[in-house]
């Protein structure tokens, strides 16, 4: 019986049938099996026992009752699923959540829904892929290079593309506020010396920037709304300078938190550094034209020498041709 499913399969699906039949059985079981894993109840006996051994604390329910409360804007569907939404480990999960705060996802499921997408992606890749190649490429006269190209590549490219969108957000964001910087700081250091506090000088920058830099606008919403909630300022804006991964608002965080430190005057600091960013500017653009030349160089040479070539070597290669006949 198993040979002639094995013949029928080959002669339905090609010589990698069974194969491809055993791949997509074990696909419908991860799916089936993930679910009852995550609906499975406690044991009451095993809660039971707990109660009894003390280890339900009645402080650690309402502590985490409040809590509950605190989070209610937390997305639940996607806590159920936290155990395979989450990286194990402390250090990469505190790596991508601020690799995800770095491109602008600053919610409290951005890591979870980051992991979802990675695994939906992934997994609808994959079944696009055999669908593709059985019903559509078909499987007669495939190779093995093929199969595995057809079969796993799309969901390979499902998998790896949410990972190189936060990849290019980050370096987008990065440099709209590395553009936009040296304008917010001349506006911090005229809403200063204006007479305005640091706390009211952020507001209204934030307020400013929104049409032009709208993600160095977030980033100080988000620290004037940590600064009326009470949080410290030079915590605040160490907070500022990870968020934004860029070396320019470290400095200036460094500063501003030396500059309370010490005492001295926070109009002067941002001046002497808001000059000092549009002086690192000016560089940066100089930089950007004096590699212009030698980026323009292959291009050059690839318009221009083959049609001077055919120009001046085209009538003596004819001529050559016409004197052989």
């Amino acid at each position: 019986m198993l040979g002639s499913v094995f013949d029928f399969l080959t002669g339905l699906l090609g010589p990698f049938g069974p194969l491809i039949v055993v791949g997509m059985l074990g696909i419908l079981l991860i799916l089936i099996t993930i679910p009852l894993m995550l609906k499975e109840r406690d044991d009451p006996l095993q809660k039971l026992k707990d109660a009894r051994e003390g280890k339900v604390n009645k402080r650690a329910q309402k502590a985490e009752r409040k809590e509950k409360l605190r989070r209610a804007s937390a997305n639940e569907k996607l806590a159920k699923y936290k155990a395979f939404l989450e990286p194990k480990s402390e250090e990469e999960l505190a790596g991508i959540k601020l690799k995800l705060m770095q491109a602008g996802y600053q919610s409290r499921d951005a890591v979870r829904a980051f992991y979802l997408a990675q695994m939906a992606l992934g997994i609808g890749g994959l079944i696009l892929g055999v669908f593709y190649f059985v019903f559509v490429k078909g499987t007669e006269g495939a190779t093995t290079q093929d199969t595995l190209m057809w079969v796993l590549g799309p969901g390979a490219a499902g998998y790896f593309l949410p990972k190189y969108w936060v990849t290019r957000r980050v370096e987008t964001r990065k440099e709209e506020i590395t553009q936009g910087f040296p304008d917010a700081l001349d506006m911090l250091l005229v809403c200063v010396e204006a007479g305005q506090s640091l706390d009211q000088s952020i507001v209204r920058v934030a307020r400013e920037l929104r049409a032009s830099y709208p993600s160095l606008a977030d980033e100080f919403e988000i620290v004037s709304y940590e600064m009326k909630a009470g949080k410290d300022k030079a915590q605040v804006l160490g907070d500022m300078g990870e968020r934004c991964g860029v070396p320019d608002v470290a400095s200036f965080t460094t500063v501003m938190i030396q500059s309370a430190a010490f005492g001295t005057s926070i109009a002067e600091a941002l001046r002497v550094y808001a000059g000092e960013m549009r002086d690192k500017r000016v560089m940066r653009a100089e930089e950007a034209a004096n590699k212009l030349p030698t980026k323009m160089t292959l291009a050059t040479m690839m318009l221009t020498v083959p049609p001077l070539l055919i120009i001046l070597v085209g009538p003596s290669v004819h001529s050559i041709t016409q004197i052989g006949q």
